[in-house]
């Protein structure tokens, strides 16, 4: 399937344009969350009150939350266990200045019950109640952090050998820039950073750099192909090659995503928009950002290895005088001998 046929865009050209916008999103989501005192942290990560609610009869998770739209702080609210025993889980946030955690698990539930009876739901009936620390502690926090820039620390060494240097570090800065973007526009608007955020954001960088390689794969045939056409232009006929692959593939799963976004339920909301703006960014990355710092650090290498040679040349001139009078010499004798 074939949309775009002998495509000649000249990507490379808006490149500045395009750092320039990333830089001014990234730095834009960095001033909202210092002007918000740091990243809105989940249930997950934060902690909060666990409730297990069962009803006698089969309650839609839209009613519950609607009935529960009264209890202050964002909920996390889903099915629980098997769907016969039409029971519901539902988190509360834990509240800031919290002493005593049995308070705290008290109020909580208490207003969870209050609630749901008002509305009249199923008459429930609190099976379990507890108080939650963080899922994500501060040991698996940096944990996840390493694991992650160790990942791409990897992918960035597996391009470096398979293809060149240059290829690794703009595979490395896009996957970076993307997963930077995203969380800025989770900033934007209001999304706290939860479990399914991250895996969200991992599935994210797995996404940009398959689509990198695909670009830098035909990259690398064209350059055998090529040999004497410079890497900007050949990065930007390889880029236009791709580019009715990268736009099929990039609509479809975007299509898959926001139908998840539309239909999913408020639960998967958040995981479903991070994956719509990364397959946005991921894409606009891999035209822009990958190949434009492919091209900045390939320039350099080959200035570099310029410079080398004509280094070489001072040091060696002087002994290549005698070679040169040794050729003039033996002229004669060649003409004697004819």
């Amino acid at each position: 399937m074939r949309i775009f046929v002998n495509t000649h865009y000249d990507f490379l050209k808006w490149r500045w344009h395009a750092i320039a916008l990333s830089w001014i999103i990234i730095l834009a989501g960095f001033g909202v969350m210092w002007k918000n005192g740091g990243p809105k942290l989940g249930i997950d990560f934060s902690g909060g009150t666990l409730v297990i609610v069962e009803f006698d009869k089969d309650v839609p998770e839209a009613d519950v939350r609607a009935a529960l739209d009264v209890v202050p702080g964002d909920k996390v609210i889903q099915q629980y266990g098997d769907p016969a025993q039409h029971r519901m889980l539902i988190r509360l946030p834990q509240e800031a200045g919290a002493v005593e955690k049995g308070f705290e698990l008290e109020k909580g539930a208490n207003a969870i019950e209050a609630a749901l009876l008002k509305a009249n739901l199923g008459n429930p009936h609190i099976v379990n109640r507890e108080f939650v620390g963080p899922v994500v502690g501060e040991e698996l926090k940096y944990k996840g952090f390493w694991a992650t820039a160790l990942s791409i620390l990897g992918i960035g060494i597996y391009i470096w050998f398979r293809f060149r240097f240059s290829f690794a570090v703009g595979a490395a800065v896009a996957t970076v820039h993307d997963l930077l973007i995203t969380m800025a526009f989770l900033v934007f608007f209001g999304y706290e950073f939860s479990l399914n955020i991250i895996a969200a954001l991992l599935t994210i960088a797995g996404y940009s750099v398959n689509d990198t390689i695909v670009v830098f794969d035909r990259v690398r045939e064209n350059l055998h192909l090529t040999r004497r056409e410079s890497l900007a232009k050949v990065i930007n006929e390889s880029v236009n090659q791709t580019l009715g692959r990268t736009v099929i593939t990039s609509s479809t799963t975007f299509l898959a995503v926001l139908a998840l976004f539309l239909f999913g339920g408020e639960v998967l909301r958040g995981f479903a928009f991070t994956m719509i703006v990364g397959i946005v960014t991921g894409t606009y990355s891999t035209v822009f950002i990958a190949s434009s710092v492919a091209v900045l650090i390939g320039q350099r290498e080959a200035a570099s290895a310029v410079k080398t040679p004509a280094r070489s040349t001072v040091t060696t001139g002087s002994a290549s005088k005698p070679a040169s009078s040794k050729q003039a010499d033996s002229k004669p004798a060649a003409r004697k001998r004819a």
